[in-house]
């Protein structure tokens, strides 16, 4: 026959050809093995149908034996309980009636074995070579420890002891946890180190921008205004937005990080400072008569009559108090979460022209022109503390974020560094051609210093620690002399507000790298600072806690508890906490007679002296070893008879 090819037609190749043939094959085989009808042979399986039936086997089943078919097992089949033969009820049985609810079996507890912990072991059965949580160095955990251990109190009641040992156990594991999250914080912070022999001081600020990347180069500005300085700023607490009061009237609030303008007025009156609120949205403006309160808009919310001729604002975040100081000599607070003003102190000592706070106990600190700085609280109408600091009178005080240092500077020329913890005496001294007219601490402790139109920076040994003033580590000149200092949080940036304007210097490794986004976000939205300011004023600490040592608020005040219990005895006529004494029970079967009683207290009142005389020999033993340690080469002194 002659092969046609037909348009529109299938026209199969010569493989297309040999898989059809193949097909019919195979259905031809099937044919030819099918078995008869008459036959008993069982029919033969096909390859097809075995692979069909087969099914793969898991990773996790384990290799069986193959059966007689030569096919493998399927999955285990449940086996079918065993059905008993139940026991007919009689006919006339009563029927019992059926509870809504089915009764649970009751299983019988086994007990709790306690197992020891072992290696863990993964699904893949390794074992985790570092099994067990990672170990924390004491030194760190002992950095956010917050109780001193060192200090034995007196033993309470047990439920009050129990409390005490359940809060030193949670402080310990919070302790542990910020040791651990130590680790997550990744952000370094940065330092300029020169050459070999080559003096930082000498580094430009045009160097220094051109060396950064684009970002912190951006940070570096400066605002000419010459038209209404000279000027006052402030930052937030978040370090996003800058406040500007110039002495002429001009009033600005601005995001300076993307250099978007929030509200610009002018209240047509002398500006002496200006401060944020608990937040950017409120702004309190020391004017030259009240004190006024404004909106990010520059709309004018309140007039505070009670507070005129202010030369200096402070406000305290943690108590919503914002602190001033008056010509008049007057220190106020005003609560700002009531609108009240919460105390009115004289410090007795002229105008108050220099003030700042310790952000570590919320106390306020006024230099005075007899040389002395008096550290405040709104509790005590005196001062807490007064530090002879110059001969002169001082003209500017600052605080290190810790509380430890605080630097002063006089009209003698002296730059003074003092120590906080109790002995208030100064640690370094140095002399400046031009007294320092403005102090301002980083968060990491640099110091900068106003010496008319130039800007010192000194920073610590490897940039912690006390600032050394032998060698300072930056220096700029401005175009204007200095009239307000102020670091950035979070920020390696440096606000000095002079004559001239506004500038912005970069000064690398003054400010904390890592911040704490519950506390102050330089990023938050407006609903997370309205969620944050509910918070603040649930948390607000009253006016009354500020003190010298604020870890003396959770000390127990043990002159006042033992005046206390003197006081409840001598009401009462007995002692309710003293030990009861021993009353024997009675017993029965002629065992409780007059003579047994008098032994058994006898018995108990001698084994109570026998603790006591050991107790008094113990301590006898611990004061003649003292004694024989002490060196013998000594020679005696008459004064060795006072010695305890």
């Amino acid at each position: 026959m002659r092969a046609v090819r037909l348009p529109g037609v299938f026209n199969p190749t010569v493989g297309q050809l040999r898989g059809v043939c193949t097909c019919v094959a195979v259905r031809v085989g099937l044919m030819e093995t099918a078995p008869k009808p008459g036959s008993d042979v069982p029919p033969k399986k096909n390859r097809l149908q075995a692979k069909r039936k087969q099914k793969p086997r898991r990773y996790w089943e384990e290799e069986t034996a193959p059966t007689a078919a030569g096919a493998s097992p399927g999955p285990p089949r449940k086996q079918k309980k065993n059905r008993e033969a139940r026991p007919q009820k009689p006919k006339n049985a009563p029927i019992q009636k059926k509870s809504r609810f089915p009764k649970k079996p009751q299983v019988p507890k086994k007990p709790q074995e306690w197992r020891s912990p072992g290696p863990q072991r993964s699904l893949s059965g390794a074992q985790d070579p570092f099994a067990g949580p990672a170990p924390v160095p004491v030194e760190v955990v002992r950095k956010f420890r917050r109780i001193d251990k060192s200090k034995k109190l007196p033993r309470s009641k047990s439920k009050a002891q129990s409390r005490l040992d359940a809060a030193e156990a949670e402080e310990e594991e919070i302790s542990v946890k910020a040791a651990r999250s130590e680790l997550l914080l990744a952000e370094e912070p940065g330092f300029l180190e020169g050459e070999d022999g080559e003096d930082t001081a000498r580094i430009r600020q045009a160097d220094i921008a051109e060396a950064v990347d684009i970002a912190s180069a951006a940070k570096h500005f400066d605002l000419n205004l010459r038209q209404f300085g000279p000027y006052r700023l402030n930052y937030s607490r978040t370090g996003r937005h800058l406040a500007l009061g110039g002495r002429r009237g001009h009033v600005a609030a601005l995001d300076w990080v993307t250099k978007k303008l929030m509200c610009e007025i002018n209240v047509m009156e002398a500006v002496r400072d200006i401060r944020f609120l608990h937040s950017e949205a409120l702004l309190a403006v020391a004017q030259n008569r009240w004190l006024h309160i404004y909106d990010n808009q520059g709309i004018e919310l309140h007039c505070v009559r009670r507070c005129d001729r202010i030369t200096r604002l402070e406000f305290l975040p943690f108590h919503f108090l914002l602190a001033t100081a008056s010509e008049t000599g007057f220190l106020t607070y005003l609560d700002v979460s009531v609108g009240k003003i919460v105390a009115a102190l004289n410090a007795r000592a002229g105008r108050l022209d220099v003030m700042t706070q310790n952000p570590y106990n919320a106390v306020v600190h006024l230099g005075h022109s007899n040389g002395t700085v008096s550290l405040w609280s709104p509790a005590v109408k005196e001062p807490l503390a007064k530090i002879l600091c110059h001969r002169g009178g001082v003209r500017a005080v600052a605080v290190d974020p810790t509380g430890t240092h605080m630097a002063t500077s006089g009209l003698d020329h002296q730059l003074k560094i003092f120590d906080l913890r109790g002995t208030f005496q100064p640690l370094s001294a140095r002399t400046l051609p031009q007294g320092a007219g403005h102090l301002a601490f980083s968060q990491r402790g640099l110091l900068a210093a106003g010496l008319g139109d130039v800007v010192n920076v000194w920073a610590g040994p490897g940039g912690a620690g006390a600032p050394c003033l032998e060698r300072p580590y930056l220096t700029h000149r401005l175009t204007g002399h200095v009239h307000g200092l102020q670091f950035c949080p979070f920020e390696d940036v440096l606000g000095v507000g002079h004559s001239g304007g506004v500038t912005s210097m970069l000064v690398p490794g003054a400010a904390e790298p890592n911040f704490d986004g519950l506390e102050s976000n330089p990023y938050r939205s407006r609903k997370q600072r309205q969620e944050w300011e509910v918070k603040a004023l649930l948390e607000k600490v009253p006016a009354e806690l500020i003190c010298l040592d604020p870890r003396a608020l959770a000390e127990v005040d043990v002159v006042s508890m033992e005046q206390e219990k003197k006081e409840r005895i001598e009401r009462l006529g007995y002692d309710p906490e003293a030990k009861a004494p021993f009353q024997p029970k009675p017993k029965q079967k002629g065992r409780s007679s007059t003579a047994s009683l008098v032994k058994r207290k006898k018995k108990v009142m001698d084994e109570e002296h026998r603790d006591k005389v050991r107790q008094s020999l113990k301590q006898q033993q611990q004061q003649q070893k003292q004694e024989k340690a002490k060196p013998t080469g000594a020679r005696p002194s008459a004064l060795d008879r006072f010695v305890r």
